[in-house]
Protein backbone atom coordinates (compact mmCIF):
# COMPACT_ATOMS: atom_id res chain seq x y z
CA UNK A 1 0.00 0.00 0.00
CA UNK A 2 1.07 3.56 -1.10
CA UNK A 3 2.02 5.20 2.22
CA UNK A 4 0.03 8.31 2.94
CA UNK A 5 1.82 11.29 3.84
CA UNK A 6 0.04 13.25 6.56
CA UNK A 7 1.42 17.38 6.55
CA UNK A 8 0.67 18.93 10.08
CA UNK A 9 -2.10 21.74 9.65
CA UNK A 10 -0.37 25.12 10.89
CA UNK A 11 -2.75 26.93 13.63
CA UNK A 12 -4.82 29.27 12.43
CA UNK A 13 -5.42 32.41 14.43
CA UNK A 14 -8.51 34.53 14.31
CA UNK A 15 -7.69 38.12 13.41
CA UNK A 16 -10.02 41.35 15.10
CA UNK A 17 -11.22 42.63 12.26
CA UNK A 18 -13.77 45.48 11.75
CA UNK A 19 -17.01 46.07 10.40
CA UNK A 20 -19.92 48.54 9.50
CA UNK A 21 -22.70 48.15 10.85
CA UNK A 22 -25.06 50.95 9.75
CA UNK A 23 -25.54 53.97 8.96
CA UNK A 24 -28.52 52.26 7.41
CA UNK A 25 -28.97 49.19 8.99
CA UNK A 26 -32.19 47.17 9.34
CA UNK A 27 -31.60 46.54 13.30
CA UNK A 28 -30.43 50.09 14.14
CA UNK A 29 -33.84 51.76 14.32
CA UNK A 30 -32.10 54.99 12.39
CA UNK A 31 -29.05 56.47 11.03
CA UNK A 32 -26.61 55.46 13.26
CA UNK A 33 -23.29 53.98 12.54
CA UNK A 34 -21.54 51.08 14.75
CA UNK A 35 -17.86 50.26 13.88
CA UNK A 36 -17.66 46.63 15.54
CA UNK A 37 -14.37 45.17 16.72
CA UNK A 38 -14.80 41.14 16.22
CA UNK A 39 -13.15 38.37 16.70
CA UNK A 40 -15.02 35.36 15.35
CA UNK A 41 -18.39 35.98 16.27
CA UNK A 42 -17.14 37.69 19.38
CA UNK A 43 -17.64 41.62 19.90
CA UNK A 44 -14.74 43.13 21.55
CA UNK A 45 -15.43 46.67 21.07
CA UNK A 46 -17.32 49.36 19.13
CA UNK A 47 -17.87 52.56 18.30
CA UNK A 48 -20.87 55.03 17.74
CA UNK A 49 -20.54 57.32 14.95
CA UNK A 50 -23.25 59.68 15.22
CA UNK A 51 -24.26 62.89 13.37
CA UNK A 52 -25.79 61.32 10.30
CA UNK A 53 -29.11 62.90 10.82
CA UNK A 54 -27.59 66.22 12.78
CA UNK A 55 -29.54 69.65 11.83
CA UNK A 56 -28.37 72.00 14.26
CA UNK A 57 -31.53 72.37 16.29
CA UNK A 58 -30.07 73.83 19.77
CA UNK A 59 -28.35 76.30 17.32
CA UNK A 60 -31.45 77.44 15.59
CA UNK A 61 -33.43 77.63 19.05
CA UNK A 62 -31.23 80.03 19.03
CA UNK A 63 -33.27 82.34 16.63
CA UNK A 64 -36.42 81.39 17.48
CA UNK A 65 -38.63 82.57 20.09
CA UNK A 66 -39.57 80.22 22.80
CA UNK A 67 -43.21 79.68 20.84
CA UNK A 68 -41.35 78.61 17.94
CA UNK A 69 -38.96 76.61 20.05
CA UNK A 70 -41.71 73.87 20.87
CA UNK A 71 -41.83 72.56 17.11
CA UNK A 72 -38.35 71.79 17.05
CA UNK A 73 -38.68 69.95 20.41
CA UNK A 74 -41.00 67.41 18.14
CA UNK A 75 -38.00 66.73 16.30
CA UNK A 76 -35.71 64.87 18.61
CA UNK A 77 -37.58 61.99 20.02
CA UNK A 78 -40.08 62.13 17.56
CA UNK A 79 -41.62 59.18 19.89
CA UNK A 80 -41.74 61.03 22.69
CA UNK A 81 -43.17 64.55 21.10
CA UNK A 82 -45.30 65.31 23.43
CA UNK A 83 -43.30 65.08 26.43
CA UNK A 84 -40.21 66.98 24.99
CA UNK A 85 -43.15 70.11 23.83
CA UNK A 86 -43.62 69.66 27.64
CA UNK A 87 -40.46 70.21 28.88
CA UNK A 88 -39.74 73.82 27.24
CA UNK A 89 -43.49 75.04 28.15
CA UNK A 90 -42.46 74.39 31.91
CA UNK A 91 -38.87 76.00 31.34
CA UNK A 92 -40.36 79.08 30.38
CA UNK A 93 -43.27 78.78 32.48
CA UNK A 94 -41.27 78.23 35.36
CA UNK A 95 -39.08 81.40 34.56
CA UNK A 96 -41.95 83.87 34.26
CA UNK A 97 -43.28 82.23 37.13
CA UNK A 98 -46.81 81.38 35.93
CA UNK A 99 -49.78 79.24 37.18
CA UNK A 100 -51.20 77.09 34.50
CA UNK A 101 -54.61 75.86 35.11
CA UNK A 102 -55.06 72.77 36.39
CA UNK A 103 -57.29 71.44 33.60
CA UNK A 104 -54.21 71.88 31.63
CA UNK A 105 -52.04 69.99 34.05
CA UNK A 106 -54.34 67.10 34.14
CA UNK A 107 -54.11 66.84 30.38
CA UNK A 108 -50.75 67.21 29.59
CA UNK A 109 -50.50 64.51 32.67
CA UNK A 110 -52.77 62.54 30.34
CA UNK A 111 -51.18 62.69 27.00
CA UNK A 112 -47.60 62.45 28.16
CA UNK A 113 -48.66 58.86 29.52
CA UNK A 114 -50.24 57.94 26.29
CA UNK A 115 -47.19 59.23 24.55
CA UNK A 116 -45.14 56.72 26.86
CA UNK A 117 -47.82 53.97 25.34
CA UNK A 118 -47.51 54.55 21.89
CA UNK A 119 -43.91 54.78 22.23
CA UNK A 120 -43.50 51.68 24.20
CA UNK A 121 -45.95 49.77 21.95
CA UNK A 122 -43.14 51.00 18.80
CA UNK A 123 -40.59 49.48 21.03
CA UNK A 124 -42.15 46.31 21.46
CA UNK A 125 -43.32 45.65 18.22
CA UNK A 126 -39.12 46.21 16.97
CA UNK A 127 -37.91 44.66 19.46
CA UNK A 128 -39.71 40.94 18.66
CA UNK A 129 -38.81 41.89 15.02
CA UNK A 130 -35.44 41.74 15.50
CA UNK A 131 -35.65 38.66 17.54
CA UNK A 132 -37.29 37.12 14.62
CA UNK A 133 -40.44 38.02 16.03
CA UNK A 134 -42.75 39.31 12.89
CA UNK A 135 -46.38 38.62 14.39
CA UNK A 136 -45.45 41.58 16.79
CA UNK A 137 -44.36 43.64 14.55
CA UNK A 138 -48.00 43.74 13.61
CA UNK A 139 -49.67 43.92 16.70
CA UNK A 140 -47.79 46.27 18.47
CA UNK A 141 -48.49 48.59 15.55
CA UNK A 142 -51.76 47.38 15.06
CA UNK A 143 -52.53 48.24 18.83
CA UNK A 144 -50.28 52.12 18.27
CA UNK A 145 -52.91 53.12 15.79
CA UNK A 146 -55.59 53.32 18.28
CA UNK A 147 -53.55 56.21 20.42
CA UNK A 148 -52.62 57.95 16.99
CA UNK A 149 -55.63 58.23 15.88
CA UNK A 150 -56.98 59.92 19.21
CA UNK A 151 -53.70 62.26 18.75
CA UNK A 152 -55.04 63.14 15.01
CA UNK A 153 -58.75 63.67 15.94
CA UNK A 154 -57.64 65.86 18.99
CA UNK A 155 -54.35 67.50 17.77
CA UNK A 156 -54.81 67.67 13.98
CA UNK A 157 -51.43 65.01 13.76
CA UNK A 158 -50.26 61.54 13.98
CA UNK A 159 -46.56 62.11 15.11
CA UNK A 160 -45.20 65.82 15.92
CA UNK A 161 -47.61 67.61 17.51
CA UNK A 162 -46.91 70.93 19.02
CA UNK A 163 -49.75 71.08 21.13
CA UNK A 164 -48.30 72.10 24.19
CA UNK A 165 -47.60 76.04 24.18
CA UNK A 166 -46.38 78.11 26.76
CA UNK A 167 -49.08 79.16 29.34
CA UNK A 168 -50.86 75.68 27.98
CA UNK A 169 -52.74 74.22 25.08
CA UNK A 170 -52.76 75.01 21.74
CA UNK A 171 -56.89 74.58 22.02
CA UNK A 172 -58.96 72.91 24.26
CA UNK A 173 -59.51 68.63 24.10
CA UNK A 174 -61.61 67.52 21.49
CA UNK A 175 -65.39 66.36 23.17
CA UNK A 176 -64.69 62.86 22.26
CA UNK A 177 -60.75 62.50 23.99
CA UNK A 178 -61.89 61.17 27.27
CA UNK A 179 -64.26 58.55 25.93
CA UNK A 180 -61.88 57.11 23.29
CA UNK A 181 -59.18 57.14 26.05
CA UNK A 182 -61.11 55.42 28.25
CA UNK A 183 -61.95 53.13 25.24
CA UNK A 184 -58.31 52.75 24.56
CA UNK A 185 -57.42 51.37 28.23
CA UNK A 186 -59.91 49.14 28.57
CA UNK A 187 -59.02 48.00 24.60
CA UNK A 188 -55.33 47.80 25.70
CA UNK A 189 -55.58 46.03 29.16
CA UNK A 190 -56.27 42.89 27.39
CA UNK A 191 -53.97 43.01 24.71
CA UNK A 192 -50.99 43.68 27.03
CA UNK A 193 -51.59 40.12 27.97
CA UNK A 194 -51.15 38.94 24.12
CA UNK A 195 -47.67 40.75 24.19
CA UNK A 196 -47.09 38.14 27.14
CA UNK A 197 -48.43 35.34 25.31
CA UNK A 198 -46.49 36.01 22.42
CA UNK A 199 -42.90 37.46 23.19
CA UNK A 200 -42.70 38.02 27.11
CA UNK A 201 -42.69 34.00 28.07
CA UNK A 202 -41.34 32.72 24.93
CA UNK A 203 -38.28 30.68 25.64
CA UNK A 204 -36.49 31.12 22.60
CA UNK A 205 -37.18 34.80 23.41
CA UNK A 206 -36.05 34.27 27.29
CA UNK A 207 -33.04 32.45 26.57
CA UNK A 208 -31.65 34.80 24.52
CA UNK A 209 -31.79 37.47 26.33
CA UNK A 210 -31.44 36.60 30.25
CA UNK A 211 -27.82 37.42 31.41
CA UNK A 212 -26.66 39.07 28.37
CA UNK A 213 -25.48 42.61 28.63
CA UNK A 214 -25.86 43.14 31.61
CA UNK A 215 -25.60 46.65 32.99
CA UNK A 216 -24.61 46.98 36.72
CA UNK A 217 -26.14 50.13 39.06
CA UNK A 218 -22.87 51.64 39.46
CA UNK A 219 -22.33 51.79 35.82
CA UNK A 220 -25.88 52.84 35.06
CA UNK A 221 -24.83 55.49 37.54
CA UNK A 222 -21.76 56.48 36.02
CA UNK A 223 -22.69 56.72 32.45
CA UNK A 224 -26.19 58.66 33.43
CA UNK A 225 -28.19 55.92 31.92
CA UNK A 226 -31.64 56.80 32.62
CA UNK A 227 -35.71 55.75 31.84
CA UNK A 228 -36.20 51.82 31.72
CA UNK A 229 -32.38 51.18 30.84
CA UNK A 230 -31.31 52.50 34.51
CA UNK A 231 -33.89 51.96 36.46
CA UNK A 232 -33.57 47.75 35.07
CA UNK A 233 -30.46 47.77 36.80
CA UNK A 234 -31.98 49.42 40.25
CA UNK A 235 -30.99 52.97 39.56
CA UNK A 236 -33.95 54.90 40.85
CA UNK A 237 -34.26 57.77 38.19
CA UNK A 238 -37.79 58.63 37.85
CA UNK A 239 -38.33 62.08 37.42
CA UNK A 240 -42.06 62.38 37.84
CA UNK A 241 -41.30 60.33 40.92
CA UNK A 242 -38.48 62.46 42.29
CA UNK A 243 -39.37 65.90 40.72
CA UNK A 244 -42.75 65.55 40.08
CA UNK A 245 -45.02 68.23 37.78
CA UNK A 246 -48.07 68.72 36.35
CA UNK A 247 -49.96 66.40 38.04
CA UNK A 248 -47.66 63.83 38.97
CA UNK A 249 -47.57 63.89 42.72
CA UNK A 250 -51.28 63.59 42.63
CA UNK A 251 -51.63 59.97 41.08
CA UNK A 252 -50.56 56.83 42.64
CA UNK A 253 -47.99 55.01 40.48
CA UNK A 254 -44.87 52.31 41.09
CA UNK A 255 -41.50 52.96 39.66
CA UNK A 256 -40.52 49.64 37.80
CA UNK A 257 -37.35 48.51 39.62
CA UNK A 258 -35.36 45.59 38.60
CA UNK A 259 -31.96 44.79 39.84
CA UNK A 260 -30.77 42.38 37.55
CA UNK A 261 -29.71 44.71 34.76
CA UNK A 262 -29.73 42.38 31.61
CA UNK A 263 -31.16 42.60 28.23
CA UNK A 264 -34.09 40.61 29.70
CA UNK A 265 -35.28 42.88 32.62
CA UNK A 266 -34.70 46.10 30.45
CA UNK A 267 -37.61 44.59 28.52
CA UNK A 268 -39.76 43.29 31.35
CA UNK A 269 -39.31 47.41 32.38
CA UNK A 270 -41.08 48.64 29.55
CA UNK A 271 -43.74 46.36 29.75
CA UNK A 272 -44.18 47.13 33.37
CA UNK A 273 -44.41 50.95 32.75
CA UNK A 274 -46.85 50.68 30.40
CA UNK A 275 -48.84 48.96 32.70
CA UNK A 276 -48.33 51.87 34.87
CA UNK A 277 -48.69 54.49 32.40
CA UNK A 278 -52.46 52.71 32.23
CA UNK A 279 -53.33 53.22 36.05
CA UNK A 280 -51.75 56.84 35.89
CA UNK A 281 -54.34 57.63 32.83
CA UNK A 282 -56.97 55.79 34.84
CA UNK A 283 -56.99 58.04 37.77
CA UNK A 284 -57.02 61.25 35.95
CA UNK A 285 -59.49 60.86 32.87
CA UNK A 286 -62.95 60.83 35.25
CA UNK A 287 -61.22 63.90 37.24
CA UNK A 288 -60.33 66.68 34.49
CA UNK A 289 -61.01 69.93 35.66
CA UNK A 290 -63.38 72.76 34.09
CA UNK A 291 -61.79 76.02 33.47
CA UNK A 292 -59.15 77.61 30.56
CA UNK A 293 -57.26 75.47 28.91
CA UNK A 294 -54.34 78.28 28.88
CA UNK A 295 -53.11 80.91 30.99
CA UNK A 296 -52.97 84.48 29.81
CA UNK A 297 -49.53 84.96 28.17
CA UNK A 298 -47.97 88.05 26.88
CA UNK A 299 -47.93 88.53 22.73
CA UNK A 300 -43.88 88.19 23.37
CA UNK A 301 -42.49 85.86 25.77
CA UNK A 302 -38.80 87.30 27.18
CA UNK A 303 -37.58 85.39 30.12
CA UNK A 304 -35.43 87.15 32.70
CA UNK A 305 -31.81 87.48 32.45
CA UNK A 306 -30.40 83.81 34.03
CA UNK A 307 -30.06 80.72 33.74
CA UNK A 308 -33.17 78.13 33.97
CA UNK A 309 -33.25 74.08 34.04
CA UNK A 310 -36.01 71.77 33.27
CA UNK A 311 -36.45 68.08 33.46
CA UNK A 312 -38.79 65.37 32.50
CA UNK A 313 -39.17 62.27 31.92
CA UNK A 314 -39.31 60.89 28.35
CA UNK A 315 -40.12 56.95 27.22
CA UNK A 316 -36.07 56.82 27.00
CA UNK A 317 -35.31 58.93 30.60
CA UNK A 318 -34.64 62.20 31.65
CA UNK A 319 -34.92 65.18 28.95
CA UNK A 320 -33.29 68.36 30.54
CA UNK A 321 -33.71 71.45 28.37
CA UNK A 322 -30.73 73.93 29.89
CA UNK A 323 -31.78 77.71 28.99
CA UNK A 324 -29.10 81.27 29.54
CA UNK A 325 -31.00 83.94 28.97
CA UNK A 326 -30.28 87.57 28.28
CA UNK A 327 -34.16 89.32 28.58
CA UNK A 328 -34.31 88.97 24.82
CA UNK A 329 -37.57 86.77 23.35
CA UNK A 330 -34.86 84.54 21.88
CA UNK A 331 -32.48 82.02 24.40
CA UNK A 332 -28.73 83.20 24.44
CA UNK A 333 -28.12 79.34 24.43
CA UNK A 334 -30.33 76.51 25.04
CA UNK A 335 -28.81 72.62 25.77
CA UNK A 336 -30.70 70.08 25.79
CA UNK A 337 -29.78 67.24 28.01
CA UNK A 338 -31.35 63.81 26.18
CA UNK A 339 -31.87 60.35 27.27
CA UNK A 340 -30.47 58.92 23.95
CA UNK A 341 -27.13 60.22 24.12
CA UNK A 342 -26.42 58.99 27.59
CA UNK A 343 -28.07 55.68 26.84
CA UNK A 344 -25.53 54.98 23.65
CA UNK A 345 -22.69 55.67 25.59
CA UNK A 346 -22.84 52.46 27.38
CA UNK A 347 -23.44 50.07 24.68
CA UNK A 348 -19.46 49.97 24.15
CA UNK A 349 -19.69 47.97 27.67
CA UNK A 350 -22.41 45.88 27.71
CA UNK A 351 -21.93 44.28 24.46
CA UNK A 352 -18.73 43.33 25.04
CA UNK A 353 -17.52 39.60 24.55
CA UNK A 354 -21.01 38.83 23.31
CA UNK A 355 -21.99 37.57 20.07
CA UNK A 356 -23.03 40.07 17.08
CA UNK A 357 -26.59 38.82 17.11
CA UNK A 358 -26.29 39.78 20.43
CA UNK A 359 -25.30 42.94 19.91
CA UNK A 360 -29.04 43.24 17.97
CA UNK A 361 -30.81 42.15 21.15
CA UNK A 362 -29.05 44.58 23.35
CA UNK A 363 -29.03 47.72 20.98
CA UNK A 364 -33.16 46.93 20.86
CA UNK A 365 -33.10 46.82 24.65
CA UNK A 366 -31.93 50.37 25.08
CA UNK A 367 -34.42 51.74 22.46
CA UNK A 368 -33.10 54.33 20.92
CA UNK A 369 -34.29 56.92 18.68
CA UNK A 370 -31.24 58.70 16.73
CA UNK A 371 -32.66 62.28 16.18
CA UNK A 372 -32.53 62.75 19.87
CA UNK A 373 -28.62 61.68 19.36
CA UNK A 374 -27.96 64.02 16.79
CA UNK A 375 -29.67 67.58 17.55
Amino acid sequence: MKEVIHTPVPDIEEEEYHINMGPQHPSTHGVLRLVVSLQGEIVKSLKPHCGYIHRGIEKMCEKDTYPQIIHLTDRMDYLSAHINNHAVCLLVENALQVEVPERVKYIRTIIDELTRIQSHQLWWACYGMDLGGLTCFFYGLRDREHILDIFEESFGSRLLHSYYTPGGLMQDIHPNFQKRVKEFIKYFQKKIKDYDRILTGNVIMTERTRGIGILSKEDAINYAVTGPSGRASGFSCDVRKHYPYSVYDKVEFREVLFTEGDTLHRYYARMEEMRESMKIIEQLIDNIPEGEYSAKMKAVLKLPAGEYYQRVETARGELGAYCISDGNKTPFRLKFRSPNFSNLGVLDKISREHKIADLVAIGASLDFVIPDIDR
